[in-house]
């Protein structure tokens, strides 16, 4: 991390208790979560845009469900997750956060329950930051749960910046994964439905709104 980035960053390290052992639970398990100056980003813009309905594909331990509901008290939060160790400390979290009537946690994989997502109704902002590799079905299956005004953010689109690198050093498997990342920014960049932003944060954020 360069000095500007780590200057912002320290400026911003005020977390809530629940938040903070979160964040020390997730780091000392090895749990991804987003990072600082990406979540306060993605917060900040939801506190611009106020949504009244998110849905979050992939919730890993409920970090960022828990921040979004901090941010957003009045917004009603919808959260897969695949995992089911993962989802079980998810719910954990989200009892002992407060906020288990604002969070819906529902687990299965994403791709297979949207009829189930349905039943919440549309949706104001999505943030998907599951399985990278997925990006674009996320997106089109979800995109009739959009609603008109709808913003949707995706996470680690940059993936430690190889995405833009491509160096060719990386396992097969990251190549494979840094192919499909590319993929989804040239694919959503290029959608005629969306206006879209990448910012380099955190491990890269794009963010996407209907025309």
């Amino acid at each position: 991390m360069d000095k500007v980035h780590q200057y912002i960053e320290n400026l911003f390290t005020s977390r809530s208790e629940i938040a903070e052992e979160m964040a020390q639970f997730a780091k000392e398990n090895d749990v991804p979560i987003m990072e600082p100056s990406g979540i306060e980003t993605l917060l900040q813009l939801l506190r611009i845009q106020q949504p009244q309905r998110i849905l979050e594909i992939g919730t890993a331990i409920g970090y960022s469900a828990v921040r979004m509901a901090e941010a957003l008290p009045e917004a009603e939060i919808v959260s897969i997750e695949r995992d089911s160790e993962r989802a079980r400390l998810a719910k954990k979290f989200v009892l002992k956060s407060g906020f288990h009537k604002q969070i819906h946690l529902l687990e299965g994989d994403a791709l297979e329950i949207s009829d189930q997502v349905a039943g919440f109704g549309d949706f104001d902002a999505v943030f998907i930051d599951a399985a990278k590799s997925q990006n674009i079905r996320f997106f089109e299956l979800y995109e009739p749960l959009f609603s008109a005004s709808a913003c949707i953010y995706t996470d680690n689109v940059l993936f430690k910046g190889l995405v833009a690198e491509q160096s060719g050093t990386e396992s097969r498997n990251v190549k494979q994964m840094l192919r499909k990342l590319d993929r989804f920014n040239q694919w959503i960049a290029d959608h005629e439905e969306y206006h879209t932003v990448i910012l380099p944060v955190g491990d890269g954020l794009s963010i996407s709104k209907k025309k």
